[in-house]
């Protein structure tokens, strides 16, 4: 099967990739975080669309994404019911700041 990759929409949350050369299917590890992170509804929605609601739910609570913040750790979670779901840590560094220059 030929690689997909993803739409122009989510380009802007790739930024740090070349959307071109990913493919939805395999990259979604790569795909999902930046989205969650950067990405507005529209990104998001597009998301869910291409990747379903189950598949990023899976991605939260078995990958550990440094690129996912707090904040946006606990919006999914809140979405997802998860509560005290085990789900996987980021690493320490992005755990002490948004920015690793910033105490």
């Amino acid at each position: 099967m030929p690689p997909r990759p993803p739409p122009p929409e989510l380009h802007r949350t790739l930024w740090d990739l070349d959307p071109e050369a990913l493919d939805v299917t395999t990259d979604a590890e790569s795909i999902i975080p930046r989205v969650l992170e950067h990405g507005g509804l529209v990104e998001v929605e597009r998301l869910i669309e291409l990747c379903g609601l189950e598949r990023i739910h899976d991605s939260l609570r078995h990958a550990a994404h440094p690129l996912l913040s707090e904040r946006t750790r606990r919006f999914w979670r809140a979405f997802f019911r998860a509560g005290d779901e085990a789900w996987n840590t980021p690493p320490s560094w992005r755990q002490s700041s948004a920015a690793p220059w910033i105490d």
